[in-house]
C-alpha cells in the first residue's frame, strides 16, 4: 500500500517504516497518525515482516504535533484527534511484532510519545527528547502521562512535563526513557545490528514475551507470573519450540516457521 507521508522499505524480515515530512520536521498531521495506523497493521499481517523500526526523515525523528493544524481545532476536534492518537498509540504497544524506535532527531511532544509505545529504543547522539505541551498551553493528549510514569516514575515525568524542557539521548537513557546512545554516524548500523539479532529470535516467543511484559505491568507480580507460566507452557505446544531446541543440541541456527 502507497502512503502520503510514510515510506515503507523491508528487507531480510526486518520494515523500516520513515515517517517523511522532513519540511515540517515530520510534525504528525491527522492523515499522518491515520496513516502511521495502517502502516503498522499491515506489517504485523505481512508474513515477512519479523520486526519494525520507526525513523524519521531529515533532522527529526517527530518535531511533535502539527501546530497549524492543531492551533484551529474545537474542543470536539480536539477530543476526536487525541482519541485517534491513542487508539494508534496502543496500536504501536500492542503489535505482536517488535517495535524499534529508531531516533535520528528531535522526538519532541508527539514523537516522545510513540517512543513511549515502542519496545526499544536507540538514540543518535544528535537527538532531543522532551514533552513541552505545556508551553503550548495543553498537555500531552497521546498518553504520555500514563506510560511516562510507567517507565520512568511520576518525578521524572512531573519534571518534563511541567517544565517543558527538551533533554539531549544521554539524559534520555539516563532516566530510562531509552535504551541505548549512538555516535551519529553509526547509528542506524546499531539500529539494524539490534533488529536482525531479534530477527533471529522464535518470532512465537517473541509475540508471547511482549504480550506477558505488557500484560504483567497493570497486574500484580503474582498474576504476571500466572500469565508467564501459562504462556511458557503454551509454546511447548508450537513447532518452533522444538526447531529451537533440537538446533541448540545439534549447534546450529534454528529455522522458525511461526507455527
Amino acid at each position: 500500500m502507497e502512503y502520503k507521508n510514510i515510506l515503507i522499505d523491508i528487507k531480510d524480515t526486518i520494515a523500516v517504516l520513515t515517517f517523511n515530512r522532513p519540511e515540517v520536521l515530520n510534525a504528525m498531521n491527522t492523515e499522518t497518525v491515520k496513516e502511521l495506523g495502517e502502516a503498522v497493521t499491515e506489517l504485523e499481517q505481512n508474513p515477512a515482516v519479523n520486526v519494525i523500526i520507526l525513523t524519521g526523515a531529515g533532522r527529526a525523528f517527530i518535531a511533535g504535533a502539527d501546530i497549524a493544524e492543531l492551533s484551529t481545532k474545537s474542543p470536539e476536534q480536539a477530543r476526536s484527534y487525541s482519541e485517534l492518537g491513542h487508539r494508534v498509540m496502543h496500536t504501536i504497544q500492542n503489535l505482536k511484532k517488535p517495535v524499534i524506535a529508531a531516533v535520528n532527531g528531535y522526538a519532541l511532544g508527539g514523537g516522545t510519545e510513540i517512543v513511549l509505545c515502542c519496545d526499544i529504543c536507540i538514540a543518535s547522539d544528535q537527538a532531543r527528547f522532551g514533552l513541552p505541551e505545556t508551553l503550548l498551553g495543553v498537555i500531552p493528549g497521546w498518553g504520555a502521562t500514563q506510560r511516562a510514569p510507567r517507565r520512568m516514575g511520576t518525578a521524572v515525568t512531573k519534571e518534563l512535563i511541567f517544565t517543558g524542557e527538551i533533554i539531549d539521548a544521554h539524559k534520555a537513557c539516563a532516566i530510562g526513557l531509552i535504551n541505548r546512545v549512538v555516535p551519529h554516524d553509526d547509528f542506524m548500523d546499531a539500529v539494524f545490528e539490534m533488529a536482525k539479532k531479534i530477527a533471529e529470535q522464535g518470532p512465537l516467543a517473541l509475540s508471547l514475551a511482549k504480550k506477558v511484559i505488557n500484560a504483567g505491568m497493570e497486574k500484580s507480580l503474582q498474576e504476571g507470573c500466572r500469565l508467564e507460566i501459562e504462556a511458557f507452557c503454551r509454546l511447548f505446544t508450537t513447532d518452533d519450540q522444538k526447531e529451537g531446541m533440537k538446533a541448540f543440541l545439534d549447534k546450529r541456527k534454528p529455522l522458525f516457521t511461526g507455527k
